[in-house]
């Protein structure tokens, strides 16, 4: 089974709900709610106007995982709303790999050099993921002042593209 990728917007935006909140609230307890998440019911217009992207990964027409960008600054960008279903994580499937391989050569042909991302303590596996791919850590206050942050989020993330 091999996964597609491609651009999703609101037509996508129940299904990629689901997946998500499932994810946060049922596999990892997050304190987080769709009605905090409005974005996911104006994908278009949250993500996509401002330079950013939505991408979907599809095995067999059903919606796996998901990644955002959104571009606050000329040349930087937010990674959001990165998930994988379960049973559909790890090497065998690597859709985390191919949704982040995605989003850096969408960031690359439109010249966004700075990838953040925010992200809890809880999700280590997520946090080994973005290292392995040469994300550093970063303090809280170092961030851009135009970044998004999310309230749950306690741990900051970096990754120069150009380098």
């Amino acid at each position: 089974m091999k996964a597609v990728i491609t651009p999703i917007a609101n037509e996508y935006e129940n299904e990629a709900a689901n997946l998500i909140i499932n994810i946060q609230q049922k596999e990892f307890n997050v304190p987080i709610t769709l009605e905090d998440q409005p974005d996911l019911f104006n994908i278009q217009n949250f993500y996509y106007a401002s330079g950013g992207g939505f991408w979907g990964a599809f095995i067999d027409d059903q919606l796996v995982g998901t990644i955002a960008l959104i571009k606050f600054e000329k040349h930087k960008a937010a990674i959001r709303k990165m998930f994988v279903k379960k049973e559909f994580r790890g090497k065998e499937f690597s859709i985390a790999q191919k949704l982040l391989e995605t989003l850096i050569e969408y960031c690359r042909e439109n010249q966004i050099d700075d990838l953040y991302l925010g992200t809890i303590t809880k999700l280590e596996a997520a946090l080994r993921f973005y290292e392995k791919n040469n994300f550093i850590r970063i303090e809280k206050q170092t961030l851009p002042k135009d970044f998004p942050v999310m309230a749950p989020d306690n741990v900051f993330c970096h990754l120069n593209i150009k380098n």
